[in-house]
């Protein structure tokens, strides 16, 4: 099985690097643009079969390892 994490800021966190990219969009003529947020995105394979398992296996991933959930959320996919 394949699984995608996406791991954002939570609301409300300082995503420097997201202001960082808005500021030098606008610099470059896309004005228009605002509340940039930057995340990351994790692939890996799972030898699990069962999908259920395989998140529950995922998310306890993300709470141990692979986001801070102080400060951050996740969104698990298995597919």
């Amino acid at each position: 099985m394949k699984a995608t994490v996406h791991v954002f800021l939570k609301p409300g966190v300082l995503d420097v690097q997201g202001k960082a990219v808005e500021q030098a969009l606008h610099g470059l003529g896309w004005g228009g643009v605002s509340a940039v947020r930057v995340g990351r995105t994790i692939e890996f394979d799972l030898a699990a079969t069962d999908p259920v398992a395989a998140e529950a296996e995922v998310k306890a991933m993300c709470d141990k390892l692979l986001a801070n959930t102080v400060i951050e959320s996740y969104r698990v996919e298995v597919a």
